[in-house]
């Protein structure tokens, strides 16, 4: 086991378990989603683990626009600042953009609003059907777009399963 893993579990798990217990996010999914998209805590500019976008009219304290990679069906999707178009094989479009993202005071306060923002988007509902299951949960929040990603979900369950290996 990679001991970034090992301190990363140690670090943010218990705030992944408390998470669950306030908004009923499995915490493995929670964990695993922290893990990933901030390259297990690496990439975490002011506190964002989540990679949760935020609106251009949110107060400037509470947002941040930083570079990231999206994937769209489309040639013309709309961001702040555009740096490049790819077409893929796939016949899709890779970008790399500029974006709004949230931005927090602290560690607990992204944790705490991961589990409010998947709660209060009826696009997530789905999820909430398989909270016994956090693998199937984690495909529901994947297959409702929350990562542009073709193979979020698959990316996102195999690092669950290097967390639950953790321990």
């Amino acid at each position: 086991m990679p001991p970034h893993v090992r301190e990363f579990v140690d670090r943010y798990g218990p705030q992944a378990r408390r998470g669950e217990q306030a908004s009923g996010v499995p915490w493995l999914v929670t964990l695993g989603q922290a893990a990933l998209e901030s390259g297990w805590g690496k990439k975490a500019p002011r506190f964002n683990f989540f990679g949760i976008k935020a609106k251009a009219t949110l107060p400037e304290p509470q947002r941040q626009l930083l570079q990231t990679r999206e994937v769209l069906s489309h040639p013309n999707g709309k961001f702040p600042q555009v740096i490049s178009v790819t077409r893929r094989p796939d016949g899709k479009y890779a970008y790399v953009v500029l974006d709004w993202f949230r931005a927090y005071a602290s560690a607990e306060e992204s944790f705490a609003d991961h589990g409010s923002f998947l709660r209060r988007n009826a696009r997530y509902r789905p999820a909430f059907e398989h909270t016994a299951d956090p693998y199937a949960f984690a495909r529901a929040v994947a297959a409702a777009g929350y990562a542009t990603d073709p193979s979020y979900a698959a990316t996102l369950t195999g690092v669950m399963r290097l967390i639950e290996r953790a321990g």
